[in-house]
C-alpha cells in the first residue's frame, strides 16, 4: 500500500500510565476534531494500567476471572483483550474513507504495519486467515502453532478511525488468564519478552512510527494533550 497524500500526521507518546476512561474521552474528542476538519489526524502511544476491556462482540462466558482486574466496556469491535504495563497501546485515528474506503482493508494495513514493525525487531509476525490481529509461529510438539502478540480492535465515527492495535512488549501474561482472549481458546498469547527479544518500548516506539510512515505517509510530533492526561 502506498502511502497516502496529505498533511502529516500527527504522532504523540505519553510516557506515564493513562487511564482507560481518559483515553477513551480524548479520542472522541479528537475524532469529532478530524471529522469537522478541526485537527489533525493522530497516532497516540501509551500504556493503560491493568485492565481487561470489552468489545461489542465480548461473551460473559469469555470474561473467567471477574474479579482479577477492572473490566471496561468499549465501543471498539472486537470482544476481550488486556491492557497494562509493558504493552504498546496505539491509538490511531484516521480518516479511513479518505485513505482506504474500506473498513477491511483499514484493519489489513494495521496488521500489515505491525508485522513491519516486528520485522525491524528481528520478530516474524504474521496475519493468520479469518482470524484478527498479527500472531508468531511457536514449535510445539512437532507441529506449527500460534500465539498472539499483537491486538486489532477499531471503531469508526462517521468513517474517522479510534482505537487501534496493542503490541504485547512485557507485559504480565499471566493476567491474559482472567480471560479468553479475542474468543481464541486454541492458542495462546506472546511477547518479544517471551519470544527472547529484548526491546525497550522507546525501541518499539521507533520500528512503530518507520513503519507506518512507510505504509501510511509522513508524521509529525504532537504536543501533548495538556490536561487531560492522567493516571489511574
Amino acid at each position: 500500500m502506498a502511502p497516502t497524500s496529505g498533511p502529516p500526521i500527527e504522532w504523540m507518546v505519553t510516557d506515564t500510565p493513562v487511564a482507560y476512561e481518559t483515553a477513551c474521552a480524548v479520542m472522541a474528542e479528537r475524532v469529532e476534531a478530524i471529522v469537522a476538519g478541526t485537527a489533525p489526524e493522530l497516532v497516540w502511544l501509551l500504556e493503560h494500567p491493568a485492565l481487561y476491556t470489552a468489545g461489542t462482540s465480548a461473551r460473559a462466558e469469555d470474561l473467567l476471572a471477574p474479579a482479577r482486574l477492572p473490566v471496561h466496556r468499549t465501543g471498539r469491535g472486537g470482544q476481550y483483550t488486556y491492557h497494562g504495563p509493558g504493552q504498546r497501546v496505539a491509538y490511531v485515528m484516521l480518516d479511513v474513507k479518505r485513505r482506504f474506503g474500506d473498513v477491511r482493508a483499514y484493519v489489513a494495513a494495521l496488521e500489515e504495519w505491525i508485522i513491519d514493525a516486528l520485522a525491524i525487531l528481528d520478530v516474524k509476525g504474521e496475519r493468520w486467515p479469518g482470524r484478527v490481529g498479527v500472531w508468531v509461529r511457536r514449535r510445539q510438539r512437532g507441529e506449527d502453532a500460534y500465539d498472539k502478540i499483537a491486538a486489532v480492535g477499531v471503531r469508526l465515527s462517521r468513517w474517522v478511525s479510534s482505537h487501534g492495535i496493542s503490541l504485547n512488549v512485557e507485559p504480565e501474561l499471566a493476567d491474559y488468564a482472567g480471560i479468553v482472549p479475542c474468543g481464541i481458546r486454541d492458542s495462546g498469547v506472546s511477547s518479544l519478552a517471551d519470544l527472547g527479544r529484548t526491546a525497550s518500548l522507546g525501541q518499539v516506539d521507533s520500528a512503530l512510527r518507520a513503519a507506518f510512515e512507510r505504509r501510511f505517509g509522513a508524521t509529525v510530533g504532537a504536543r501533548p494533550i495538556v490536561g487531560r492526561i492522567s493516571g489511574p
